[in-house]
């Protein structure tokens, strides 16, 4: 059975005002474990940059079953599912110590960089794998409910240098802070996240003007989405916890 492990120290920079692990630096985590993964399985960066083939990542599924907090070391195990023709789909487990504190499902594209267009997985992968047959949590509910136009913003992004990555437009990760930052620091004091779901309509290039809004559902959720020009790039649907 395959899996990547591999242990973070939370820093005092990875955590938020409540001491407890900030979205983007948890999608930062498992970015980074999932980069390596592929490195060590033979299709990372270095083998797909001269093909021109890259993964794009469509969606994160995540559940944390108690903070992640400052001083934590966390385990990030992680491990690719067979891909079905474009889309690979990732799966990971977190434990401090003995501890599973979350886990988390993803899906992935195979795209050609020149042109965006998606390329069969086998394109990328390119050797035999023997997959897992087994998931870290069992989710296909992957449609967010779109928001209905509404007036004022709850906040408002330029994208800049900061926010690109080697593709050229802004990296998944840094949709954790935008997303975030919909939400002011008393209405998530002593509040942590327990689930968080992310699609990423559609990529998102420098100078463009992202306007956020958010909405709590019955249930108890809140959902969030950023726009460009009116047009739908990026939501999250997001589940919180109380905290002492």
């Amino acid at each position: 059975m395959y899996l990547h492990k591999k242990d973070y120290e939370i820093r005092y920079t990875d955590v938020d005002f409540n001491d407890n692990l900030k979205l983007s630096s948890l999608l930062s985590l498992l970015e980074e474990s999932a980069c390596l993964s592929a490195d060590e399985l033979g299709f990372g960066y270095a083998e797909l940059q001269p093909k021109n083939i890259g993964f794009i990542l469509v969606n994160w599924y995540i559940e944390l079953f108690r903070p992640i907090a400052l001083g934590d070391k966390l385990s990030v195990h992680t491990w690719p599912i067979e891909p079905r023709f474009c889309t690979v789909f990732r799966d990971f487990e977190l434990y401090v110590g003995g501890e599973k504190v979350g886990v988390a499902t993803s899906r992935w594209c195979t795209v050609d960089l020149a042109s965006f267009n998606m390329v069969p997985a086998k394109n990328a992968i390119g050797r035999e794998i023997v997959y897992n047959d087994f998931r870290s949590v069992q989710f296909n509910a992957w449609k967010i409910p779109q928001l209905s136009p509404s007036g004022e913003t709850d906040y408002v992004k330029y994208v800049s240098y900061s926010d690109y990555d080697h593709y050229n437009h802004v990296n998944n990760t840094k949709y954790g802070d935008f997303l975030m930052d919909v939400f002011s620091p008393e209405e998530l004091k002593n509040m942590s996240l327990s689930s968080v779901q992310i699609t990423y309509v559609k990529q998102c290039k420098y100078g463009e003007k992202l306007e956020f809004f958010k909405r709590k559902t019955d249930d108890g959720y809140y959902l969030v989405e950023g726009k460009a020009e009116g047009e739908t790039r990026i939501q999250m649907k997001a589940g919180f916890s109380q905290t002492v």
